[in-house]
């Protein structure tokens, strides 16, 4: 299955949605809740968050299952729901998009760290192994390993979906800009470094998200495509750079400015555009509004 490499061809570029956690707590989600479970305990208003992208046009939608491994469900007392909670989050998705609409099934880290001792590679993979079922189950076309910053997580998790379902893949990292002026994950990985890698695990369409305004993309996106010229990149920003303003996390970045740096990202190579932390379907639109001119 290769719904997205066939319309990036159709169309060059393409869009997706934008935060779900924002519009999530906008609609209610309390501090400490678990965001997964309301594909079980809340449908409509899951529904309502992906009908609300899917309405702009936009050419794929995620599902609400960033944290939907047995790990994180585990905190919740969930870790025997994994299944049920991936295909509901596929599902609800699903149901708000036309036909030509994509569905793609988050698939985030799981905050275990391999060299810590925390988990094992093989409880890892079943991890992800479960959770990517699901997904596919629900109906989701494409799985997106999205904000990894640990690399041997991120393989463990595109061999997991490659081996257990039919699912194109996306895989999509978070860098940060050190002190030496370089863009690393966490764990220390270079941009081409990461991507290199995923990508000889069979992955077909790379990019970066979180973390990071649209500004600071840049030049992680000049940095992969100088490697790879022809390889899809997907760039996922935050609305801004995150600060604390009286106790709250708040992103910066307006629609207006957001969309102000479209046309330099699509000119230094990103394929694939959409949202991560702060982003709302005003932004979405306006970004896609942006790329016509």
């Amino acid at each position: 299955m290769n719904k997205i490499q066939e319309k990036l061809k159709e169309k060059g570029t393409l869009f997706v949605d934008g935060a779900w956690g924002t519009m999530m707590q906008n609609a209610g989600l309390k501090p400490g809740e678990c965001p997964e479970l309301w594909n079980l305990e809340h449908p409509e208003k899951v529904y309502e968050i992906a009908k609300a992208y899917a309405d702009l046009g936009v050419d794929m939608v995620e599902t609400n299952s960033f944290g939907a491994t047995r790990f994180k469900l585990g905190n919740f007392g969930l870790e025997d729901k994994v299944f049920e909670i991936n295909k509901a989050a596929a599902g609800l998705t699903k149901r708000a998009l036309s036909e030509d609409q994509i569905v793609l099934g988050s698939v985030g880290p799981t905050g275990k760290i391999l060299m810590m001792g925390d988990v094992t590679e093989e409880e890892l993979y079943d991890g992800f192994a479960e959770q990517a079922k699901g997904l596919e189950a629900g109906g989701a076309d494409a799985a997106i390993v999205e904000t990894m910053t640990a690399l041997d997580e991120a393989l463990i998790a595109v061999k997991a979906v490659r081996e257990n379902t039919d699912m194109e893949i996306v895989a999509s990292f978070t860098f940060e800009l050190t002190g030496a002026g370089e863009f690393r994950t966490m764990m220390g990985n270079r941009p081409v470094e990461a991507i290199s890698a995923v990508i000889a695990e069979g992955v077909s369409i790379v990019g970066t998200n979180c973390g990071n305004g649209l500004e600071r993309m840049i030049p992680i996106i000049e940095e992969i495509r100088a490697e790879f010229k022809d390889v899809p990149i997907l760039v996922n920003a935050n609305a801004g750079m995150p600060h604390l303003h009286d106790g709250k996390t708040v992103f910066p970045e307006s629609p207006e400015e957001m969309a102000g740096f479209i046309p330099k990202i699509m000119d230094v190579g990103a394929n694939i555009i959409g949202g991560c932390c702060g982003t709302t379907p005003e932004h979405i639109v306006k970004m896609m509004n942006a790329a016509k001119e």
